[in-house]
This record gives C-alpha cells, structure tokens and sequence, in this order.
C-alpha cells in the first residue's frame, strides 16, 4: 500500500489522564486495522507535558480515511474514551481529553 494520505490527531489530556490515554492504546481494539486503505499508525507522546500528543494515521487516500471515521469500526476504536468522556460530563468535570484532527495529502516521497 502507498500512502497518500494522513491524519494526525492532536490530543491533549489533563494531567491526570495521561496514563489512561496511554493505557487506552496499549490495549487499544485494533479495529483500524481491519480498514481498507489504511496503512499504519503511530501515537507520539509529548516531551512537554503542555503539548499535545499525536496520533498520526497514514492512509492510501482520503476517501479511506473518511470511510473510517463514519464507520462501526471508528466507534469501536474509541468506544473507551468516548465513555470515559461522557462520564465525566455526567459528573459535571471537564473532559479529560480533547483533540483535533488535521489532514495532509501526500506531496513528496
């Protein structure tokens, strides 16, 4: 598979959530992984306990990259997090992570 395509989700955490967002993708559900298009993951941790960290997903184009994110497989993925994110709104705290997702195509090899 050639990569096209990438998304790099920035995620930051509270403090006191980092070591369950780092847990979450030690034993993370894999269901990415079954994607067509897709071609790899990293998650990068932070030098800096102010920065975000990143997930870099690398994909054969943009359209698989869009498949996935309206998938079953996209809610399996983050089901984890998703939750402890609703659990803390219904406790009336705030999330304990946030993150925002920016996209490259592939220009140059």
């Amino acid at each position: 598979m050639e990569v096209g395509f990438v998304a790099i989700n920035h995620i930051r955490c509270r403090e006191e959530y980092r070591e369950r967002f780092e847990e979450l993708f030690r034993t993370r559900a894999h269901a990415i992984d079954r994607m067509p298009g897709f071609c790899g993951m990293q998650v990068l941790r932070p030098q800096k306990p102010d920065e975000p960290y990143l997930v870099v997903s690398f994909w054969e184009s943009e359209e698989a990259f869009r498949a996935w994110v309206g998938s079953p497989e996209f809610l399996e993925g983050h089901r984890r997090g998703f939750e402890d994110m609703r659990a803390a709104r219904e406790r009336g705290e705030e999330s304990p992570m946030t993150s925002e997702f920016v996209t490259y195509e592939v220009i140059a090899r």
